[in-house]
């Protein structure tokens, strides 16, 4: 009787133990996203079949501020093609520490760049650096994980520089992103190229093309065009479809 019941105990067990598995590795759907255990320096969470990035925390900001960011990613001539106007307002989507920022408030002397991150301590360290560089035409914005927090038809363009990847939920973040553009806004996207396995950088910190396609269609925008001017990374330009 003893060793009968002992028996019965075992395989309840093996049968909570193979539950617990399936709903731990199995996929779960939501509207837009996928959940499973997380790969290495993933997140765990799909939009779209792409594993959503875990976010560089403010702890990483010197990594966006290191000397030698200027001659690998160029972004002079990031700059440069997007053919701003000196009137523009533009939105820095993840603008962490205000690098990209500073170098955009200086093509639109008589607009503005909204610095927008999701970070309190993002937007604390782009303030001092915005009061140490003494550029009048940035404003810190602090966004939410689903919204950029920007009006309806504010922006005449909006650039997110190697940090789409990061966002937990990119189609929410987006929708809000298309709101607040104008009629004829753009919006720009650097991403590192995830079809180069030349391109150094982790997995989930890059994205290929065709991915980044999909995602901005299925949020209404059309690419218009790849500026192959960077060494490492896609610029991409999309409008409302």
């Amino acid at each position: 009787m003893v060793f009968k019941n002992f028996f019965k105990l075992l395989i309840s067990c093996l049968l909570c133990w193979q539950l617990a598995t399936q709903s731990s590795t199995a996929l779960i759907q939501s509207k837009y996203y996928s959940y499973r255990q997380p790969s290495f320096d993933g997140t765990g969470k799909y939009y779209m079949g792409r594993e959503i990035a875990q976010v560089m925390g403010h702890q990483g900001a010197d990594w966006l501020e290191r000397p030698d960011r200027a001659t690998e990613e160029q972004p002079q001539k990031m700059i440069a093609a997007l053919g701003l106007k000196s009137t523009d307002v533009v939105a820095d989507i993840g603008a962490g520490t205000g690098y990209i920022s500073q170098l955009l408030a200086r093509q639109v002397p008589e607009g503005k760049v909204l610095a927008v991150d999701v970070q309190p301590e993002m937007i604390s360290l782009l303030k001092q650096r915005i009061q140490k560089s003494k550029i009048m035409n940035i404003q810190t914005q602090l966004g939410t994980e689903q919204s950029p927090e920007l009006p309806a038809a504010s922006i005449d363009l909006a650039i997110m520089v190697d940090a789409y990847h990061e966002f937990s939920y990119p189609h929410e973040m987006m929708e809000g992103i298309v709101t607040a553009l104008k009629p004829g806004g753009r919006v720009v996207l650097t991403e590192y190229r995830g079809e180069d396995p030349l391109v150094f950088i982790k997995p989930h910190h890059k994205t290929t093309q065709k991915q980044i396609q999909q995602e901005m269609k299925a949020v209404g925008l059309k690419l218009l065009k790849n500026e192959s001017v960077l060494p490492q990374q896609h610029l991409l330009f999309f409008g409302k479809s």
